[in-house]
């Protein structure tokens, strides 16, 4: 089967200068294509027709990179929830559909052109923490550091997330809480992560929270995310950003007592 649609693409040549929605129609799409594979077909005729085709992210299109993302009807990454746009196939739509595809809005993801936006706000948040630096000496054995498995279940839930950047398009508050909460926790969680655990909680919620707005419990995040991840992880995030704030100013006031003396 074949379906004829209608796009409304929003379009802007480059940050400085305004968008605006431009109307396509697009014949003979094959419902088993993918949401790229049809902007493929849509570019290809722009070209051939002489225009400037439509610039969107993608890279492995297997739902593995986290590179590609538009909102497609109002819904980050499409009306079909766990898939990123790239799995988004063109099946969940119907003959005669008109499909309003428009790039992430969020402050922190500033437009560059069409539907590709700046995503490096949470590039600086990993680079604020989101590593381990601790020595550990030589490479071991994996089985000889023992972890619970539901701990290690936890983990690799979290290291699910692909830093796509959904959470953010789709909470009202522009927040980042989901992701910065998935990349502290798939490393709080481990025994490896706990010599840095409080400074890295520490210094990746304090970037988080200068680039983005604060999360109020709207959970369009969880909702949107293609790898199911879930806000129980900011409730973990914020426990640990507590705790790390606590033991700083009961060391702080060691440190005065100390100097008092």
């Amino acid at each position: 089967m074949t379906l004829n649609l209608t796009l409304k693409v929003w379009r802007q040549t480059d940050p400085g200068t305004p968008g605006d929605f431009e109307t396509y129609k697009i014949d003979g799409i094959n419902e088993d294509a993918s949401f790229l594979e049809m902007l493929d077909i849509l570019n290809e005729r722009l070209i051939e027709a002489d225009k400037e085709p439509v610039a969107f992210d993608h890279d492995c299109r297997e739902g593995i990179c986290g590179a590609c993302g538009v909102v497609i009807n109002g819904t980050p990454h499409g009306p079909v929830r766990g898939v990123t746009t790239c799995q988004l196939h063109m099946r969940n739509f119907e003959d005669g559909d008109t499909i309003v595809v428009e790039p992430w809005r969020a402050r922190a993801f500033p437009i560059i052109k069409d539907l590709v936006v700046d995503r490096s706000s949470l590039d600086r948040i990993i680079q604020a923490g989101g590593y381990i630096t601790a020595p550990t000496g030589g490479a071991r054995d994996a089985n000889l550091t023992l972890v619970p498995k539901s701990v290690a279940d936890q983990a690799m839930d979290a290291a699910a997330c692909i830093g796509c950047g959904a959470c953010v398009a789709a909470c009202p508050n522009s927040a980042a809480q989901l992701f910065t909460s998935a990349k502290v926790s798939h490393l709080n969680l481990l025994p490896q992560g706990q010599p840095e655990r409080w400074a890295r909680t520490v210094a990746m919620v304090d970037r988080m929270e200068d680039q983005f707005g604060s999360c109020t419990n709207y959970r369009e995040c969880e909702a949107v995310c293609p790898a199911g991840i879930s806000v129980d992880f900011i409730a973990k995030m914020n426990r640990d950003y507590l705790k790390a704030k606590f033991k700083d100013r009961r060391s702080l006031v060691r440190q005065a007592d100390v100097s008092d003396e």
